[in-house]
């Protein structure tokens, strides 16, 4: 068994580890009131936290988690450093960022591959929670293998 499926029947399976959440790191709470009125409750788990260190503790927790983050000028630097590192250490975690326009039109160039957005309107936060609806739907069905993945992907499928 590879280390991926392992990871995902610790972070999937009933009973064999924690679930996937919605972890949101931010200090003012406004992004995860937005996210709360896009996202079914019942479905998705939101856990809220205010600094980098919970937030991480979190997602040792469910590593298989959506992690938005919020960037400011104060922790841009630790939060760069920390997404470098996220596809070895979380595999199966996804990230989103959201920051105010700004600042986000500087880091533009600095965005880490394992960044699947950056929200910088509470407006456009229908996309962001499109994002967590697709990751949590893609925890919950089986793995595919590469012959699968190959075949799902081919233009003639009608599933496509």
């Amino acid at each position: 068994m590879s280390e991926e499926d392992t990871l995902y029947q610790a972070a999937v399976l009933p009973g064999s580890g924690p679930v996937a959440r919605l972890i949101v790191l931010e200090r003012s709470g406004a992004w995860a009131v937005a996210l709360r009125r896009e996202l079914p409750l019942a479905a998705i788990r939101l856990e809220q936290t205010r600094s980098l260190s919970d937030g991480w503790a979190a997602l040792h927790q469910a590593p298989a988690s959506f992690l938005v983050l919020e960037l400011t000028a104060a922790n841009w630097a630790m939060v760069l450093e920390r997404l470098l590192w996220l596809p070895r250490d979380f595999p199966l975690a996804r990230v989103a960022l959201v920051a105010d326009r700004r600042l986000a039109e500087a880091l533009w160039g600095l965005r880490p591959p394992s960044v699947v957005d950056l929200i910088t309107s509470p407006r456009r936060i229908s996309g962001l929670a499109r994002a967590v609806r697709r990751h949590m739907a893609g925890l919950h069905s089986r793995p595919m293998s590469t012959v699968e993945r190959i075949w799902s992907e081919l233009p003639w499928n009608p599933d496509r």
